[in-house]
């Protein structure tokens, strides 16, 4: 009897010890649109997130649970031996489908986009190896796929260089309380500006959209101003990303400049209800939302 009153205590001990580095988040919602002058509609989201942690390495899986079934949309791990960092990405996401019943062209298509379709979906499933090496007061680091990380803070801005496929620069810098964000990959830059003014928080990036925030916290307004999109054709693309047209892109539909108000508050419940008015379609959506 006391080998099993023993047993079961060590079972037990194990069994904490396990659940000890596992932590376990996520969150759920309703939303009801009334669209405008179109039929109003209901709609329900909920996620989980599951981290795992073993001395110094991390295994992340995020899940969708308001489908027919558990839906996988994220699973990724990291270790780190010295100096060396492995990261696995362990879940291909489809990012690109047709909007037609012929689903055979994911991931290898043969014909150009239609549809919003994307004309080849790249895999995203692999292992990264970096090797971070501190120079002063930047860190240089090398990953599998060739590319050339030169990073590090210097008088207040930090700075991110990468070389390879892609040349990517970024910096940010707080200049007298306006935070500057640049970003230039492959001779294409964006920008964004943040400030806060008699206590409203300004948004302004390179692509003319403007976001103004105020409001105690737990009861906000956020206005915004979203510019309009110009139309865009289908880019057809290779399996292997090459050329001009990379894995291909969608086709863009333009869409008119229009605002939108959103009013947020924390409810004593624990959850937050969200009011947002837009002026696209003249329609008004109610959100109840929780984070646990």
């Amino acid at each position: 009897m006391k080998k099993l009153i023993a047993l079961f205590a060590v079972s037990s001990m194990a069994s904490t010890a396990a659940v000890a580095g596992v932590a376990l988040s996520g969150s759920a919602s309703v939303t009801y649109d009334d669209n405008g002058g179109s039929a109003s509609a209901t709609s329900y989201d909920a996620d989980m997130t599951v981290v795992g942690t073993a001395g110094g390495t991390t295994l992340t899986a995020s899940y969708d649970m308001d489908g027919t079934s558990l839906a996988t949309t994220a699973v990724d791990m990291t270790t780190s031996i010295g100096p060396v960092t492995i990261a696995a990405d362990m879940f291909d996401e489809i990012t690109g489908n047709r909007n037609d019943a012929d689903t055979a062209y994911i991931g290898g298509a043969t014909t150009d986009g239609t549809a919003g379709q994307q004309v080849y979906d790249s895999t995203d499933t692999g292992v990264t190896v970096s090797l971070d090496v501190p120079i002063g007061d930047a860190t240089v680091a090398l990953d599998n796929s060739g590319n050339v990380i030169v990073s590090g803070s210097w008088s207040g801005v930090t700075l991110s260089h990468t070389v390879g496929d892609t040349t990517v620069t970024s910096a940010g810098v707080a200049l007298a309380g306006v935070d500057v964000n640049v970003t230039n990959s492959a001779g294409a830059t964006t920008w964004d500006l943040a400030t806060t003014v008699s206590g409203i928080d300004l948004t302004l990036t390179s692509g003319q959209k403007v976001t103004a925030a105020f409001g105690l916290a737990g009861n906000t307004m956020t206005v915004s101003s979203i510019p309009k999109v110009a139309a865009a054709t289908a880019t057809a693309g290779t399996s292997a990303g090459t050329g001009t047209g990379g894995y291909g892109t969608r086709v863009q539909n333009s869409v008119a400049a229009y605002s939108t108000v959103a009013i947020s508050r924390d409810l004593t419940s624990g959850a937050s209800l969200t009011a947002t008015y837009s002026t696209a379609d003249d329609s008004l959506t109610l959100k109840a939302a929780v984070t646990f």
